[in-house]
């Protein structure tokens, strides 16, 4: 993967998870609302995992017009439905579940279908949507980020699809579906979310310049990354 061309990074250290949990909180809402007041609705592209639950339990609180909220996932594990290792089903139970979105705006992957129909099926939903408004990702101790792993296909080339349809992940389940690279640039915003003591060197990596797929994500305005400062030190300024 050649990524000579610059991804602009703009670190935000904070103190620590609960410090980077009010930050995006705070991202998130400033996002919403003025998305909300300039277009009338907020699209958003949610990150999986266990760090950002917490972030989405918090947005219960979040003084908003939920209606005008829509929402997409970044990447899906292929399992049953109600299995809780789902990003959609975490996300439900977190969040969703507790406010009124409006279920039709709530674009789920369909990922107990299989990798390659449910990558299909999604690119489908896509297919009319425009730029995302802001877009939340994480980054894997490998410097992955959705499902885009290391010497796997990310998608990152201009006319790249949508959606991939991953078949041998290094990580449980092997079947998932992601966004492109590609796709997860067409955005206003681009978040990453980034704490915890494994990332250590995959956001050296990343600082150094190494071609990691946390690197693929190059929207025009440049990606922002809410980062625990001791992430950032050098084992000799530990």
């Amino acid at each position: 993967m050649n990524l000579a061309d610059s991804q602009q990074c703009r670190w935000h250290a904070v103190s620590d998870g609960h410090a980077l949990q009010t930050a995006a909180l705070e991202i998130i809402s400033v996002s919403a609302a003025r998305s909300i007041q300039e277009r009338g609705q907020f699209h958003l592209v949610l990150a999986g995992g266990n760090s950002p639950s917490k972030i989405y339990r918090g947005l219960r609180a979040t003084q908003t017009d939920w209606a005008a909220w829509h929402l997409y996932f970044g990447d899906e594990r292929c399992l049953p439905a109600d299995d809780p290792a789902r990003n959609s089903r975490m996300v439900g139970d977190a969040w969703l579940d507790s406010v009124p979105v409006p279920p039709l705006q709530v674009h789920a992957i369909a990922g107990e279908l299989g990798a390659f129909q449910a990558s299909r099926q999604y690119a489908e939903t896509l297919r009319t949507v425009g730029d995302f408004d802001l877009v939340l990702l994480g980054l894997g101790e490998d410097g992955h980020t959705a499902s885009l792993f290391p010497n796997h296909e990310w998608g990152a080339a201009p006319g790249s699809p949508d959606t991939l349809a991953v078949r041998d992940a290094p990580k449980p389940p092997p079947e998932r579906v992601s966004m492109s690279a590609a796709r997860l640039s067409r955005a206003r915003q681009v978040l990453f979310l980034v704490s915890g003591e494994s990332k250590r060197v995959a956001v050296s990596e990343w600082r150094a310049g190494k071609g990691i797929p946390a690197r693929a994500i190059r929207p025009t305005s440049g990606v922002d990354i809410l980062v625990e400062s001791a992430l950032l030190e050098t084992p000799s300024g530990r």
